[in-house]
């Protein structure tokens, strides 16, 4: 996936036709919600059940992708934060296109509930570079539930982006993607293998546990956690904690959640070495970004030092094996044990 290019202009056709039709930024959550809970399901662009692979590939159009997953929570606490993204996606396009800080960059937005309660707890779309992303946003399902345990399936969305994607950025030049996982609450300590049976087909041989599913991810992926402080658990001990012990500095909490874009766009600037905090923060006001939400994105993400030069040591992710060439040169795919 990752073909097209985003454009501003469709973008601000497709709300005006939306609001002329009267159809919400989110209807097809709004649709489920009218019916009964039984009939709850992800969208079909969303479910990740029998998904082999999402990826993200360079392409004549798009030679040097970098591939972006952003994942929410959508339990109760945090029903504000993809409103807040789906507003303010041509901002967050435009800072990672216009000011360079990340070249063709391709999206995908995914979402998190509770595996042991909710109907719909893993939602995954494809990674985009055009307007697709959007319709991709918009199709997730708020389903407002959770378990009220400080516990959501952080970890079954984790297991998706480690084991069954593929991206250029990394396997073509050696250059880590991005995934972004906003949240408030913990992740549980195993990747449970029925969950990932039930949910998304794949069976495995036995629970994998969270810490080292983590450091496998984090070999081909910059993981940052998002932490909004208006949340239920903002600024919980507990949680920080928790994320930092897995993630260490890539744990950043927003004192203001309606600067969760411009803090995206800024930390892939920054880990780019496109800019520093001071450029960033002078980029958003010239965005049209207000001081304050400005200054709350740049103070997110002050405590991050400069970021050191990556090695070129891309390749096969873990699990992965090199299928022959095609004739031609071109390779034939990859499969996974």
């Amino acid at each position: 996936m990752g073909s097209g290019r985003w454009s501003t202009n469709v973008f601000d056709e497709h709300e005006r036709l939306k609001s002329a039709a009267g159809i919400g930024a989110f209807d097809y959550s709004s649709r489920m919600h009218r019916g009964s809970r039984a009939g709850w399901k992800a969208h079909p662009g969303l479910d990740p059940l029998g998904v082999t692979i999402r990826e993200s590939r360079d392409s004549a159009e798009h030679p040097d992708s970098t591939a972006v997953a952003v994942i929410f929570d959508v339990t109760g606490s945090m029903g504000e934060v993809p409103v807040i993204l789906q507003r303010k996606l041509p901002e967050l396009l435009g800072l990672l296109l216009r000011k360079g800080y990340a070249s063709d960059p391709q999206i995908l937005f995914g979402a998190v509930g509770d595996a042991t309660c909710d109907r719909v707890p893993l939602q995954m779309g494809q990674f985009e570079s055009d307007n697709r992303m959007d319709e991709n946003l918009e199709r997730i399902f708020l389903e407002g539930g959770g378990g009220g345990q400080q516990t959501e399936s952080y970890e079954l969305a984790l297991y998706f982006m480690a084991r069954h994607t593929e991206i250029d950025c990394w396997q073509q030049h050696g250059r880590k993607g991005y995934l972004f996982l906003i949240g408030d609450e913990m992740a549980y300590p195993a990747v449970k293998r029925a969950e990932v049976e039930r949910h998304i087909g794949a069976r495995l041989q036995q629970d994998i546990p969270l810490p080292g599913l983590v450091k496998d991810l984090r070999r081909y992926y910059h993981v940052f956690y998002l932490l909004p402080q208006a949340a239920s658990y903002g600024g919980d001990p507990k949680i920080l904690g928790f994320w930092r012990r897995l993630l260490g500095q890539n744990v950043l909490e927003l004192p203001d959640s309606r600067a969760v874009c411009e803090t995206i766009a800024l930390a892939i600037g920054l880990t780019e070495g496109k800019i520093d905090l001071e450029t960033g923060r002078l980029d958003l006001e010239s965005c049209g970004v207000s001081p304050a939400a400005a200054a709350s994105a740049a103070g997110a993400l002050a405590h991050l030092p400069a970021p050191a030069a990556a090695p070129m040591t891309g390749g096969l992710l873990p699990g992965l094996v090199q299928r022959p060439q095609l004739p031609g040169g071109s390779p034939a795919g990859f499969k996974r044990f």
